[in-house]
């Protein structure tokens, strides 16, 4: 089963935004990237806040609030596979030179974007545990 890992959230003030998260929700700040983008994360999940961009790398437009879910999932390329299966379309691959950032994104019904992926400051997928019958 796929787990919910990253969440990324697009707002006017990406530093305001960030502080609320920190100073309301006790979140940790893991990085700021070149793009304005900073990251945090509860130690499970991890939440991005991106700046608000005119259109999305697809083209599509972009509005503030959440721009797209991410999970983590216990093989890649099965789980896009299942996607496209589904009616996904692949949009973006995006790799930011370290196994602990890949993600690849596909636009899904309604436009909604879903992306399988690994984020800094996220927990992996725990193997499920066999129940010995007693």
């Amino acid at each position: 089963m796929a787990k919910i890992r990253h969440i990324a959230y697009r707002a006017a003030d990406v530093e305001g935004m960030a502080d609320f998260f920190v100073n309301a929700l006790g979140m940790t700040i893991t990085q700021r990237r070149k793009n304005q983008a900073i990251d945090l994360s509860d130690g499970s999940i991890n939440i991005t806040v991106l700046p608000i961009r005119i259109t999305s790398p697809d083209g599509e437009p972009v509005r503030p609030g959440i721009d797209h879910i991410g999970f983590t999932v216990e093989d890649d390329a099965v789980a896009g596979k299942t996607l496209e299966a589904q009616g996904a379309k692949k949009i973006a691959t995006i790799e930011l030179g370290s196994a602990a950032h890949y993600e690849a994104k596909f636009r899904g019904p309604e436009g909604i974007v879903v992306d399988i992926g690994h984020w800094i400051g996220t927990a992996p997928i725990e193997k499920e545990k066999t129940k010995i019958a007693s």
